[in-house]
């Protein structure tokens, strides 16, 4: 029991981090967007898994030649999907807000990425041929129920905030904000993709809590071709030249890359704590880690803005709201630990 309740509080802190790397990068000031995520993406995505597998792994380049190049190329194709995830989400704030478009797109990711991996596994019988299984699922609908109810909380609190969205579309936020879920649950997919590495890591007498790292060099890796290729094509559609935003005193620059990085750090420890959380839990249970990386992200985010006041004088109803889907998605956790237990 130790060891379950020691999953879902690693899964907490992973999703805390989640929900709050943000905070820093929106403090840069005077740098476009683009170069602002290309910064934190190169600390998150490439400079903390590389600087991790080099800590861990005996020897680092024949770790992953020794996997073969159709598992190195499934785990990395599974990489750049969840790349394609981080650029659809942002375009989904943009069309539905934020509420909206965190809630939906991050709800068919929490689906398709708890459900979808263990019938491909062909283990999908587990999660309805057994009382933990059934308890466990049923905590799995519960945090989509609470998610939903926090998403319609924070819909209608930027309703009141803003009025409107000057870009809202309904049909195009929808379908972007699938696209999204769907695409960002290919981080789920190339962690599962990427157990024989794992196993192997294990074998070199990699403890435990890390295993699952060195795999996180391919699938960010993969990830951070993608999204710098969007940086990129943006950067020059827009004609705006990058290192304009050089071109600042030398204490704005220490400010914005200091802010930018450790955004990008935030962003990879919520992977590193997901990799501690998932070696507490079961491997037949496998599948409950993204169900509880997903919704600890949508709890931590709606305390997160309680936390820095987005919800000052919205009214009682969308408090109510707020706190309800929150209970249900720390009610949905503690089901999913009873499911594990049993």
């Amino acid at each position: 029991m130790r060891s379950i309740l020691g999953g879902i509080g690693w899964h907490m802190l992973g999703a805390a981090m989640a929900a709050s790397f943000y905070v820093p990068i929106e403090k840069v000031r005077k740098w476009s967007w683009e170069s602002t995520w290309a910064l934190a993406g190169l600390f998150s995505w490439v400079l903390a898994p590389v600087g991790v597998a080099l800590v861990l792994l005996p020897d680092f380049h024949s770790f992953y030649a020794s996997m073969g190049w159709p598992l190195l190329l499934r785990v990395a194709l599974f990489g750049a999907l969840w790349g394609v995830g981080g650029i659809t989400y942002g375009l989904t704030m943009r069309h539905l807000g934020l509420a909206l478009g965190i809630g939906i797109a991050q709800g068919i990711n929490l689906m398709v990425g708890t459900l979808l991996p263990p019938f491909v596994e062909g283990q999908g019988h587990t999660l309805f041929a057994t009382r933990s299984g059934l308890i466990t699922m049923g905590g799995v609908v519960v945090a989509l129920v609470g998610v939903a109810v926090v998403t319609w909380a924070g819909h209608m609190k930027e309703m009141q905030k803003k009025g409107h969205l000057e870009e809202f579309n309904v049909a195009l936020g929808l379908a972007l904000a699938i696209l999204c879920g769907f695409s960002s649950s290919g981080m789920s997919f190339g962690i599962a993709a990427a157990k024989p590495m794992e196993q192997a890591a294990l074998h070199l007498g990699v403890k435990p809590l890390y295993a699952a790292l060195p795999a996180y060099v391919l699938i960010m890796g993969a990830g951070a071709l993608v999204n710098w290729s969007y940086c990129g094509f943006r950067l020059w559609t827009l004609k705006h030249n990058p290192l304009k935003d050089l071109h600042l005193p030398g204490s704005e620059l220490a400010k914005n890359g200091a802010l930018a990085a450790t955004g990008g750090l935030m962003w990879y420890l919520q992977f590193f704590f997901f990799a501690w959380g998932a070696a507490n839990i079961a491997q037949r249970l496998s599948y409950v880690n993204w169900m509880l990386h997903m919704s600890g992200y949508v709890l931590f985010g709606g305390l997160l803005g309680l936390a820095l006041g987005e919800w000052k004088d919205v009214g009682s109803r969308p408090m109510r709201l707020l706190w309800a889907g929150i209970l249900a998605i720390i009610a949905a956790a503690n089901l999913v630990g009873l499911g594990m237990a049993t």
